[in-house]
């Protein structure tokens, strides 16, 4: 085996097998948890163009699953339906070709006695126009409010102008919610989480940057929180609260989100209250997903310093479940120490799991760890996706 990736020579990592992150956590009444170490959501584009999981996804899946088993996996982003995509070769989960290609990934992670859910996704307008035009599906959002004069006038040279969801278009997305959902169930998935982050359409609705309607799905904290929330209902109808999860990201900026703003902390508040008022009814779901504030996009990173002036720590005065925190903690192991005091939190790792198919056996035993390489995140292949080597093909290609 020939190793192209290197070593992150400029940190020291240290072992973190004594510490709470590698103590066992009942996520669920079904799901016992071996360790803390969560992979979050990664995109990486390498489906088929009609949006399929292929050999490679299921290898990429099982590779991350192996080295430390009893972990949580939380799949790329997947489309709901046709009309919640627009991004070429990512994954969806509403056709048969595409349920298939996940069952073998399901299939392949349950075999190391491993746990994953399925994010759910709809992307709203931060798809790509042109994309949706190809197939006959509208640009949506909100309210007509585009991200950019540039993608406005990608939308118009495409006779695919920003529409703003009409209450029935809304309530069909809320029926495609529950029917992937049942759709990543059926296949085996142990659960799905809800998108409602980094920009996509359940957070464009919880905006007011990009809601400015004036109907019962926007104005007050109430209305921009309906359209989540239903759709949280809706799934947990469909497959039980213990399969269901959801990830918030009150603090981020990317594609015009207004993150801290003087209504940020009064709706994730009201949602996490809603979410706890619903579980006290029975109805408590798997987990949280926090993106933390230190980070505020996608792209930020370790060497982009944190924000330390607001938290996300609030949350534990209202929600009593499980939370995971996801946001540059590979090279902060202090960080993580401190985080996982509180036994329901676990701690994704996204990047370095990227770089690093065995990543929480380096974090447990202080192994040195492989470097992303950030133009091989978006390509096409094995390279960059399935080629970083474990920590023992290393040792055993030096000696």
């Amino acid at each position: 085996m020939t190793i192209d990736h290197k070593l992150k020579e400029s940190f020291k990592p240290v072992a973190l097998k004594d510490t709470d992150l590698f103590k066992p956590l009942q996520l669920t009444k079904t799901i016992n948890l071996q360790h803390r170490v969560v992979l979050p959501p990664l995109t990486r584009f390498r489906n088929t163009i009609e949006n399929v999981p292929t050999e490679l996804s299921t290898e990429y899946y099982k590779q991350r699953a192996s080295s430390k088993q009893g972990g949580l996996l939380i799949t790329e982003a997947t489309f709901i339906s046709p009309q919640a995509g627009g991004y070429v070769k990512a994954p969806g989960i509403y056709s048969q070709a595409q349920i298939e290609g996940w069952r073998s990934v399901f299939k392949a992670v349950h075999e190391v006695n491993s746990f994953i859910f399925v994010q759910l996704w709809a992307l709203g307008r931060t798809a790509k126009p042109d994309v949706l035009a190809r197939t006959g599906q509208k640009f949506v959002a909100p309210s007509e409010i585009y991200t950019t004069e540039e993608v406005k006038k990608t939308a118009l040279q495409n006779d695919n102008p920003i529409h703003a969801l009409t209450i029935e278009e809304i309530k069909q997305y809320v029926k495609e919610y529950a029917q992937a959902a049942k759709n990543a169930v059926e296949a085996g998935a142990d659960g799905v989480e809800i998108h409602s982050a980094n920009s996509y359409l359940l957070n464009q609705f919880l905006d007011p940057a990009s809601n400015k309607r004036t109907d019962e799905y926007g104005g007050s904290i109430e209305n921009r929180s309906k359209f989540t929330l239903e759709v949280v209902d809706a799934i947990v109808e469909a497959i039980g609260a213990e399969k269901t999860a959801i990830r918030f990201s009150p603090y981020g900026v990317v594609s015009g989100m207004s993150g801290d703003q003087p209504g940020t902390l009064a709706i994730y508040a009201y949602l996490f209250g809603e979410l706890e008022k619903r579980a006290l009814e029975g109805k408590r779901l798997a987990f949280i997903h926090l993106v933390e504030p230190r980070v505020t996009k996608p792209t930020s990173s370790a060497d982009d310093g944190f924000r330390d002036d607001v938290s996300n720590d609030f949350i534990y005065s209202i929600w009593k479940g499980n939370v995971v925190k996801a946001g540059n903690y590979g090279f902060t192991p202090e960080d993580v120490k401190k985080e996982v005091k509180n036994p329901k939190t676990l701690i994704a790792y996204g990047r370095l799991f990227i770089a690093n198919p065995d990543l929480p056996l380096r974090l447990a035993e202080g192994f040195p760890l492989t470097d992303y390489e950030r133009d091989q995140f978006y390509t096409e292949g094995a390279k960059g996706y399935t080629d970083y080597p474990t920590y023992a093909q290393i040792t055993e290609q030096q000696q």
